[in-house]
Order: structure tokens, then sequence, then C-alpha cells
């Protein structure tokens, strides 16, 4: 299940332009020709990357929102501003539209993978929201995708072009505090917005099936769309795919595993009592690396803040938004030598991404990378939804023996007509 292809029945259907497995090539950019996008939507985290966009100097020229009320006036706003954006409910829209480099899909998690890889086919470069993916498959399905038709896809793991991070990284990754074994990764609690609320009629201004999109079929209910998509495991995984992928993406870079996962992974949770939604409300997950590093993700966990800590032999670097400590507090201020490795500099997410649409070199937070740190967080859902412990192989990425439950969760069938094969 490790190489699945996306299968685009009624994609295909719907725009001649992907007819033939043709590599688009990209355009060349003028000194100072602006790059023209399509942002798909454009909720909380979807306004914040358009208005980020706009800050960098992008032409905007469509929005995708299934919310038509939401879409109306973030067309106002745009066209306020001096651009001629058009309206849709359907991504694929924009996807035949030549006037456009690049999209920025900023949609719940289950619509991720779809609008990527066939912005991908259809010649388009992808920025695409943290956590990449629902599931494992749709990662390598993505970062396939990228390659075969040499798109530019940057994830929006923005800690990564944060200076804080970057330096507790090069820190760790040059042994500035010695051997490190473990890594503790502190997640934020549950903030669902209940009580619970019984199902109705979607508002005349949702389009609800394509909000579903690929998945499963149920009643709308007004408790499980916006903000709180992320508390149900048909549209995401909790705390764990929001901020688990932010500070184990920070553990990976540190650590060098960018490009593999854990070989094993066990944990407890807890889930709320009267099952207002699915997801935990409290966790320990232990990934264990094939070096012998292990990566503690804690949810609700006293000995683990939230951010991220690499434990050394000779102290502890602790890093989170704002905040850079060691212990002792000296660490910290170490400067590397000739003779270490530095990272990859960024010191805007988005501009990194735009600059890479131009010299065609990999973004800070390359589609590869946000499929690994999202693999590591779906496992994580994985063993303690079984409550046991998961063996993984991370170069064929797949489950290690005859284990068909924990099979079963790596992947899910999307809702007909939207399927991966």
């Amino acid at each position: 299940m490790s190489r699945q292809q996306l299968s685009r029945r009624t994609f295909l259907a719907a725009s001649a332009v992907f007819a033939a497995p043709l590599i688009i090539p990209a355009r060349a950019f003028g000194a100072n020709e602006r790059i023209v996008t399509a942002h798909i939507g454009i909720g909380g985290q979807g306004s914040g990357n358009l208005k980020a966009f706009m800050g960098q100097g992008v032409a905007p020229a469509a929005i995708v929102d299934v919310d038509s009320k939401r879409l109306a006036s973030t067309i106002k706003m745009v066209s306020e501003k001096g651009f001629k954006v058009d309206g849709y409910d359907d991504y694929r829209k924009v996807l035949e539209r030549q006037d456009i480099d690049a999209i920025v899909v900023s949609t719940p998690d289950h619509w991720h993978a779809l609008p990527t890889v066939h912005g991908c086919q259809a010649g388009k470069d992808v920025y695409c929201e943290k956590p990449l993916t629902l599931t494992i498959p749709e990662g390598r399905a993505m970062v396939e995708a990228a390659r075969a038709h040499n798109r530019i896809v940057q994830t929006g793991s923005q800690q990564r072009s944060d200076a804080k991070f970057r330096k507790a990284c090069e820190l760790v990754r040059n042994g500035k505090i010695g051997k490190v074994n473990k890594v503790l990764v502190g997640l934020a609690k549950s903030n669902f917005g209940g009580p619970p609320v019984a199902d109705s009629e979607p508002p005349a201004e949702l389009n609800y099936d394509m909000w579903l999109g690929p998945a499963p079929q149920r009643p709308y209910n007004q408790k499980r769309v916006h903000y709180n998509f992320r508390f149900f495991w048909d549209y995401s995984g909790g705390q764990m795919t929001n901020w688990g992928a932010h500070h184990i993406d920070i553990a990976h870079w540190a650590l060098g595993f960018d490009h593999t996962g854990p070989v094993s992974t066990e944990g407890t949770a807890e889930f709320h009592p009267e099952k207002w939604f699915e997801v935990s409300t409290a966790c320990r997950i232990t990934h264990k690396y094939g070096n012998g590093v292990e990566i503690v993700v804690g949810q609700e966990q006293k000995d683990i803040p939230g951010g991220t800590t690499f434990i050394g032999e000779k102290g502890t670097i602790f890093v989170n938004r704002g905040v850079l400590r060691g212990t002792p507090a000296e660490l910290i201020e170490q400067e590397l030598s000739s003779g270490d490795e530095s990272l990859y500099v960024s010191t805007n997410h988005h501009k990194n991404f735009l600059d890479c649409i131009k010299s065609r070199e990999l973004p800070i937070c390359d589609v590869e990378i946000g499929h690994r740190t999202a693999s590591a967080c779906h496992l994580g859902n994985i063993a303690i939804r079984l409550g046991r412990k998961i063996e993984w192989d991370p170069v064929n990425e797949k489950i290690v023996g005859n284990d068909p439950e924990a099979i079963a969760l790596v992947n899910r069938p999307y809702r007909a007509p939207w399927s991966l094969k």
C-alpha cells in the first residue's frame, strides 16, 4: 500500500487537461513578475495564509471554499485590495486555468491529498497545510505526484522558518548536548467546542457534500465542521496531528529523521468519558527509531511541557514558539564551528515557497518531510486506538507482521466517486 496511485475517474472527466501524463514545465518568471495563486479553503488558517502570501507580493486570482458566505466575504476583502478574483466551490475548476501558478491548500485534513496530487498533475506548485495528510498512503501518493511532475510542494510547518527552532536543531544535530537518547514532545489539550448538539440539515451557504468529499457520508452536525473537524477520525487526528505535526517535525529535523520514521510505536490514552468527540484527551506515546532514540509524545502529561525537549548526555534543550532554553543555560550560547553542519535557512515560510517556485529548489519543508512527520503522528494514533505496540517498517512504509487491525487503520477508504487506489 506504500506506492498507491490516486484514481482520477471523475477528475479526468472534469477536464481534458489531465488526459495525458504530461510534465508541465515551470513558468519562467521575470525579476519583478508576480506569482499568481489560487487559495483552497479560506477559514482561519486559510485566511492567514492568504494574507501572508499577499504580504509577499503574490497576485491571488481565485478563491475556493464550500461556504458561500465565507467565500463572498473573502472575495470582497481581496477585491478591496485591488485584485480581481473569481470564486468557486470546487477546486478542480481552478486547476484548468493556465494563469494560475500555485495553489494554497488550507482545507480540513481529509481534503489535503486530492487537491495536492491533482494540482501537481495540472502543473501547479502547491503549499499545503500541516498535517500534510489524513493517512500514510496519501502522503506517499503526494510525494510521488510532486516528483513525477517536477512540482514544488511546501508543507505549512512554519516552525522550520523560525530562528529559535533552527538554532535548537543545529545545536542538537552537531552534538552540543552530547548523545541524545530521548526527545519529549508536548501537545496541547483538546479544545473541542462542546457539548454536542443534534444532527441537523446543513446551512444553505454550505455545500456539505463537497465539504465531506472523500470522507464517509454522515448527517450534518455543526460540531463536526469548521474548527471541530480535527476531533473526529474521519477528518483529522486531534492534537496529535495538529500540534504533533509541528513539534515532532522539529524533533525529526534535529535528529536527521526527515526521510525515515519509527520502527515501533506504543502508548496509552484517555478519551472523552461522554464521547463528545473521538480523539484523545490525554496520551503518552513512545516512538522508537532505528538508532535507539525515543521520541515520547505527551498530552496532559505533567513531565512533558508543550514544545520539544531534547535530552542529551551534557544537558537539555527546550524549544517552543518564542522560547529557547538550555540546561545548563550556557548550552544555547554555543556557536557552530567551521566543521559543524548548518541547517537550511528560511526566515519566512511563505517567502521560502515563493522563492523555490522561481529557483526550483526544494523548500525547507518539502512534501517528503511533511509526509514523514505526519506518518509518525498517524502511527501514534493507531497505537492508542489499538491500545498496544505496533511495529513499523519505515523503508517500505508498512506494518510489520500479521496485524490486520493495524493494517486496516493505516489507510481509510474514500467515499465514491473519490478514491485512492
